[in-house]
Parts: structure tokens; sequence; C-alpha cells
């Protein structure tokens, strides 16, 4: 298995594309979207280059990993040589299941189906296919090409043998893989979400202040990021889509999410990547400056 198509090129998606290139994979990245293509590469790019600064690989390293991406916008095009299919989407239940159905039609009957979702049924996004037992789930952590943890996700009807063969594919790209059953939020996000819906509760009774909330995780917990910097960093929407799916999957109150979590997101306040959140971007993509809003 050396090619591996690679769907969507957003940031979890260029990270997955520029991990399997710089293994040796040929890599054939899909995006409807030219200009999400390029960005995607671009980002590659400058992330290879803080890689050759730091002396991790050299500038013929870097040049091999670019050369192993080939860039697509059609989806059966670009899917119709891999041996594994890795969908990197939106956070979106439609959406998803409707790229599977796409790959199902379009891919090779041994081709193995996998979706990099952090919450969604792989039970379900298998069954509008014809080969459930095909369809996995890896979720990667961001950033991709540092993290080392992948959980490796078994719906329903998936194989040991696929099982197999994506545990011992994970090693080779230095990850390591940890199978989980599939439930809602799987095991990181089923604990990882609680505690930041939490955190925004904190903020939202006043109890303390964002960095305050920050600094007693950080240095009370060890934890290397205070869980409203870290909700920045995901992103408010993707913390809040997962929730909702936590939530409609358990139906357990101590999964909804905080009022002030949803009112963030209509206001289009979505951490860094629209340059405020809980904290201000405008200036430095640190968390150094706290939304002015709660300051």
């Amino acid at each position: 298995m050396k090619n591996v198509a690679v769907i969507g090129a957003g940031t979890m998606g260029n990270g997955i594309a520029h991990t399997f290139a710089q293994s040796g994979f040929k890599v054939q990245l899909i995006d409807i979207n030219e200009a999400s293509l390029k960005k995607g590469v671009d980002t590659i790019s400058r992330n290879l280059d803080r890689m050759v600064a730091k002396e991790k690989i050299t500038e013929a390293d870097k040049q091999e990993t670019l050369g192993n991406i080939t860039l697509f916008t059609d989806i059966a095009e670009g899917v119709e040589y891999a041996g594994l299919v890795v969908e990197a989407a939106t956070e979106n239940v439609d959406l998803k299941l409707n790229i599977f159905k796409q790959l199902d039609e379009a891919c090779g009957e041994d081709t193995i189906l996998a979706t990099n979702t952090s919450s969604i049924s792989i039970t379900q996004i298998a069954a509008v296919t014809s080969r459930p037992d095909m369809v996995i789930g890896m979720h990667f952590m961001n950033p991709v090409p540092i993290m080392k943890l992948v959980e490796i996700i078994r719906g329903y009807n998936t194989s040991d043998e696929v099982t197999k063969t994506i545990m011992e594919l994970s090693k080779t790209l230095g990850k390591v893989p940890t199978e989980v059953n599939d439930y809602p939020g799987f095991v990181a996000n089923r604990i990882l979400m609680p505690m930041i819906n939490e955190s925004i509760e904190t903020l939202y009774n006043g109890v303390a202040g964002v960095q305050e909330i920050d600094t007693v995780m950080k240095l009370g917990m060890a934890h290397p990021m205070g869980p409203l910097q870290l909700a920045d960093f995901i992103g408010l929407d993707v913390c809040l889509s997962i929730l909702h799916v936590m939530y409609d999957g358990f139906k357990n109150p101590k999964y909804a999410p905080c009022p002030l979590l949803v009112n963030m997101v209509r206001a289009g306040k979505l951490g860094v990547k629209s340059g405020e959140g809980f904290y201000d971007y405008s200036e430095s993509r640190k968390a150094e400056k706290v939304s002015g809003q709660f300051s």
C-alpha cells in the first residue's frame, strides 16, 4: 500500500498528507477547492522549512516529500490507484456520508476507507457503503506531523484484517496507534470535550477569568496548554460540533454545550482561525492577549 488518497486540504488533511508523504507514500491530496489545495501545500512547505531549519530533515528530504504529493479536485480521479483513502473533510455528518458514498463507487474493491472524524460514528459512515468491513476510523491529532497518537476506531463491522493493517500502517508513520471502540467522542474527545466545556462554564459563571482558568490547569495539572487556549486552537465551532454529536449520541445533559460557547460560535468568534476566541490573535497566534469581551 504505497498510494494513499487524502480527502480535504485543511488543517488536518494537509497534516495527514504531509505525514504520509514524508514517510515515502505517494499521496493524492484531494479538495474541490483549488485555493484550498494551494493553501494546503503552502502550509506543508512552510512546516517542512521549519524542520529543515531545525536540522530534523535536509532540503533534499523536503523536496522529496513535496514530490510525493499530487493534487486533485476530482474525487474519482484522485482515488483511482489508492490502496487507502483517508477522509479529513469538515466535521459534518451529511458531508461525510456523501463523500463515502462517492468513495465506495469510485474506489477499487480492495481499497480501505478511513475517516479522520473525531466524534462521528464509524458504523454510521460505513453503513452507506457496500464494504462496511473495510471502513475504519483514523483519528489523527493536531498538529499531525508532530503528535504521536492515532486513535484507531473499529466500526461494528470493521474486520480484524483491516484493523491490523491500519494499526501496522500507523506504526510505519512513526505514530502510536491505539484501538478504541465506536462510541460518540471515542476516547480522546469523550474526555477532553467535557473538560473544555466545563472550563467555559466556569468562565460563564464568573468563577475566574480566562487566564486564571488556563493557569490553574497548566500549573496545577501540568497541562501544556490551558483548556480555553486549547479550545481556541481546535476551533470553537469544532468543539461545539463534537459536543452536539456526543449529546445526541448519549442523550446525557453533561455533554450539552455551554450557552457561552454556542453564542461565540454564532458570533463568529471561533478561536485562532477567526482571529479571536477566548484570546485575541490579531497581533500574534500565541494566546498572549485575552479577548476584549473577557478582559
